[in-house]
């Protein structure tokens, strides 16, 4: 995870373009070096988030600094524009030649910090089918961290699944409560043992507790565990980022075997 600082116009802005772009670059470099397989940027400094739009400013910025990712990494990258801006990702994705984007409220509703945020599945495919953008695959956050469920507390994790691998999800995404909090172990493997979709955690995933969280999940997104002392607005600590990927390639290596 890349988390870009804060863009133009949000309240906690600080640095020009050049130097948000340089800044993504540069990490994006690190995390490279380290050993990652995939990159996803995204606006969390932004905070608070808009709902559901941004502006073209926060557009073109992350525009901007997902290009110069590109150029660093050649792998597997991603874009999620907070606060589910999902027809917006898909529009960085697409200009930047990204292969996914992380959505919210693809399906069902809940409350997050922002309001109300509401399934966007058909509109979001349906703009993908318009621009020609079908090569971008959307992975989809179910029952989401930072939310209140109690409008769907009658629809279980699993039953969100399915509605999404329905509605035409590429993979759906478990998370704990909060940034940096473990998933449920529970619900991992009864997600992972329900949907034929990849299934990706979506928080809490450390160096501790990545073995019990790979025999369910086809990837990990990890940020704060990447960080100094684990806190997702620190520094990256390359160290760290090493020291799991050795840990993932053990896990590889067994699971071959």
């Amino acid at each position: 995870m890349i988390h870009l600082p804060a863009l133009p116009g949000t309240p906690h802005a600080r640095q020009s373009i050049p130097e948000i772009v340089a800044a993504a670059s540069r990490e994006a470099e690190l995390l490279v070096e380290a050993g990652i397989d995939a990159l996803l940027i995204e606006n969390m400094h932004d905070r608070p988030y808009l709902r559901g739009k941004v502006g073209p400013e926060i557009i073109a910025a992350m525009t901007a600094a997902a290009v110069a990712v590109r150029r660093v990494f050649a792998g597997p990258c991603g874009v999620q524009v907070l606060a589910a801006a999902n027809e917006e990702a898909l529009a960085v994705a697409q200009s930047a030649g990204l292969e996914f984007i992380r959505a919210e409220g693809f399906v069902f509703a809940h409350v997050a910090d922002e309001g109300l945020i509401e399934g966007c599945a058909a509109p979001l495919l349906r703009a993908r089918r318009a621009w020609g953008a079908e090569s971008v695959k959307i992975f989809t956050d179910i029952k989401k961290k930072h939310s209140s469920h109690a409008i769907t507390g009658d629809v279980d994790i699993v039953e969100t699944a399915h509605a999404a691998e329905f509605f035409c999800s590429d993979g759906v995404i478990v998370t704990g409560t909060a940034t940096g909090d473990p998933v449920d172990l529970g619900e991992l493997a009864a997600v992972a043992g329900a949907t034929a979709l990849p299934v990706l955690v979506g928080s809490g995933a450390t160096l501790e507790n990545v073995e019990d969280l790979f025999p369910h999940a086809s990837a990990v997104i990890v940020g704060s565990h990447f960080k100094q002392s684990g806190k997702w607005d620190g520094p990256l600590d390359t160290g760290a980022v090493r020291e799991f990927m050795q840990r993932v390639a053990v896990l590889r290596a067994s699971a071959i075997v």
